[in-house]
């Protein structure tokens, strides 16, 4: 069964894969494996007890805090039930209400035309200078916002700039990269690098200033590269209108307002989540519920027929219910194999074979593309304890095994376009390819990947 497991992931990850060619949606392939992963793991919870340290570990600590439970195979299949899925699905609907906030916010600006106060100030058609613009704002979005935020705001945008499907899919390539690299200097900027802020394994100071220069290298590269090889123009999208706004006129005054309520209220999720330590899904619930309240009153004279492009209710029908479900349906997957104990055999064989600090993290960073990173961060965490430097068993804060965790695991991810959630959630807005990113963007990822790795190893030697 612990086997099986694995086998079932795999057979899914390459469903996910090969999507177009089998014409199988992703997310459906996506729900059926992890929905079959944590089903094998339950059947089989006796066997893979018996071979799993982690989650015997795991289940005999809650058996000390049950005394009431046996170790029956009914106590084990309770465990799993009560506390390995309800911990994760915690986490992993924290994930979703957060993204399905973030689009709602996204959609309704682009209902209301918001974003023609960027792409009015766009005016060049150059291919290169194009993609150098839209990636160093997508790079400091990123710190202040998030990866996954940014990425979803700058689709929106990009929409509106690019016509052409395979131009628009290779600037959303290129919007991943700088995404996930502004993401990993930042301490609010990638979901890894705020669980090692929030864990005390960086500080927010020392993570900004260690990891900056080598997350520019990373962005930096392939856009030198590319600035070579991708000259021209490009194909502007006809017109500053669109058909709905045709229908749905709003004036200058709404198209600013919502857009820079909007783009307030994502600024101010991690303040929320600073100031009030609440998840940030509140604070994007609670920007949400403003501009809500506030398109509500902005529109309450208009007919029903003018009113219902520009409300939430409206703008709900546009958001891409398949790509909630495609994480859905990763993150439970990725979650069953860390309950039972696949990622911890994992980091312990890195740490036998490898044994080196940073050939660890640059091995964890490239695994990060093909399985989610949180989880591979959480098994490293666990894997090496906070406190006074024991090599190969535990480091200091600001250590150079934490910084270097921090980039690579916010960058590797880039390499695929599952392996980061800002992928994730392009790929789902987009409906990319799998094949066609591995061939187009894959490579470029790599590049900058180990261009920033060499300048972080260069300006730190160990």
């Amino acid at each position: 069964m612990f086997v099986l497991m694995v086998v079932i992931f795999v057979i899914g990850y390459t469903a996910i894969a090969f999507e177009h060619p089998i014409k199988i949606d992703k997310a459906a392939s996506a729900l059926l494996i992890g929905v079959l992963t944590w089903t094998i793991f339950l059947f089989g919870a006796d066997e893979i007890l018996a071979g799993s340290e982690h989650f015997a570990k795991e289940f005999f600590d809650w058996l000390k805090h049950n005394p009431k439970e046996s170790e029956s195979i009914e106590s084990i299949r309770l465990f799993i039930y009560k506390h390995e899925v309800g911990h994760h699905l915690n986490d992993i609907a924290q994930i979703l209400f957060f993204l399905l906030g973030a689009m709602t916010i996204v959609e309704l600006i682009d209902a209301h035309e918001g974003f023609a106060v960027i792409t009015d100030r766009i005016n060049t058609d150059n291919r290169v200078k194009l993609m150098w613009i839209l990636s160093i704002l997508t790079f400091f979005f990123s710190a202040a916002l998030d990866n996954l935020t940014t990425s979803i705001v700058m689709v929106a945008l990009i929409r509106k700039l690019l016509k052409e499907k395979e131009e628009r899919w290779f600037f959303c390539g290129m919007i991943i990269l700088a995404a996930n690299s502004g993401g990993a200097w930042s301490p609010i900027g990638d979901i890894t690098t705020i669980m090692l802020w929030i864990d005390g394994q960086v500080t927010a100071g020392n993570i900004i200033t260690s990891i900056f220069i080598p997350s520019v290298v990373c962005m930096v590269v392939p856009l030198l590269y590319l600035s070579f090889t991708k000259q021209g123009t490009v194909v502007r999208a006809l017109g500053r209108m669109d058909i709905e706004h045709m229908k749905n006129p709003t004036t200058a005054f709404e198209r600013n307002l919502v857009f820079f309520m909007g783009v307030a209220g994502l600024l101010f999720v991690p303040v929320f989540k600073t100031v009030s330590h609440l998840p940030p899904f509140m604070g994007m619930m609670l920007s949400l519920g403003v501009l809500w309240v506030t398109t509500e009153i902005l529109h309450r004279k208009k007919n029903v027929e003018q009113k219902s492009g520009l409300s939430v209710i409206g703008v709900l029908q546009k958001v891409d219910v398949s790509t909630v479900y495609f994480f859905l349906g990763i993150l439970l997957a990725v979650s069953s194999l860390q309950s039972a104990g696949h990622l911890g055999i994992l980091a312990t064989w890195l740490d036998g074979v490898v044994g080196h600090i940073y050939g660890i993290n640059l091995i964890i960073g490239a695994l990060s593309a093909i399985v989610d990173n949180v989880p591979l961060v959480a098994g490293a965490m666990g894997m090496y304890e906070l406190g006074p430097l024991v090599q190969g068993s535990a480091y200091p804060v600001d250590h150079e095994f934490w910084e270097f965790l921090a980039y690579c695991a916010g960058t590797g991810g880039s390499m695929l376009i599952i392996g980061s959630a800002a992928g994730v959630a392009v790929m789902g807005m987009e409906r990319i390819d799998f094949i066609w990113y591995v061939k187009k963007i894959s490579l470029l990822a790599a590049m900058g990947y180990l261009a920033g790795a060499a300048t972080y190893i260069l300006m730190n030697p160990y």
